[in-house]
């Protein structure tokens, strides 16, 4: 039988290259996201399920997991930059916003997501959360959500692994072709990005695709609770 898939923020950039790698991959994959005219198209090209979910949304996060039967790869790739706030609003105010918005698209959305679908995973089954390199450094608000996401991971981890699912983190370097800087990203801060990687060339979608891919097959049922940094060299661990 084919695998059953769930890719949040699947309708483009990265969540997108993960969809379209495993329904390749003949598994029957649903996406998600806020908007219904991307969310209609994007399944409609990669011939997939499509689900308007706001991943912050507890309701709407718990409509999404009553549609579900088994579930054997769970992908939390929404996220992003939080939007800026208003002028109007007064420094702190608007500081608070910001880390709230953060906190809840990059960390409360895998959190929320993954209760409301830990109930259905089977017994060989993947929870892949999609991290950045920012929370290694320069990150700020996002930076830092995103670096609880992996503490949660390792939580999640010890929970879940004892019913035979695994839970990691890809932590992805500078990724070019996604919307992720929203047309901000300059000529000079793309050359200092790849310069800082060892490989000289910046990230693809298709790179942390194949890693989600590899994470959710047989050869990757020992690695659980771990942050897989794929950057190109440009943080490196030991």
């Amino acid at each position: 039988m084919p695998r059953t898939v769930v890719v949040t923020g699947g309708t483009s950039g990265i969540g997108r290259a993960i969809a379209q790698q495993f329904a390749a991959d003949r598994a029957e994959v649903f996406i998600t996201g806020r908007h219904a005219d991307s969310v209609e198209v994007t399944a409609k090209e990669l011939g997939v399920h499509g689900v308007v979910c706001d991943a912050t949304d507890p309701g709407q996060v718990a409509s999404l997991a009553a549609r579900l039967g088994e579930l054997d790869v769970l992908v939390n790739a929404a996220g992003g930059l939080p939007e800026t706030a208003s002028p109007d609003r007064a420094p702190l105010e608007a500081l608070l916003a910001q880390w709230h918005a953060s906190l809840a698209q990059n960390l409360l959305s895998a959190v929320l997501t993954t209760a409301a679908i830990q109930d259905r995973l089977t017994g060989d089954s993947s929870v892949i959360s999609i991290g950045s390199i920012g929370a290694e450094r320069r990150g700020g608000s996002y930076g830092a959500a995103k670096a609880a996401l992996a503490a949660w991971n390792a939580s999640l981890s010890a929970e879940l692994a004892p019913r035979g699912a695994t839970c990691n983190v890809i932590s992805a370097g500078y990724i070019a072709g996604t919307n992720f800087f929203r047309g901000q990203m300059s000529d000079e801060r793309h050359r200092a990005l790849v310069e800082e990687t060892h490989d000289k060339r910046p990230g693809t979608v298709d790179d942390i695709a194949q890693t989600a891919c590899f994470l959710a097959s047989p050869g990757a049922r020992h690695i659980t609770g771990q942050t897989i940094h794929v950057n190109g060299g440009a943080f490196t661990t030991r």
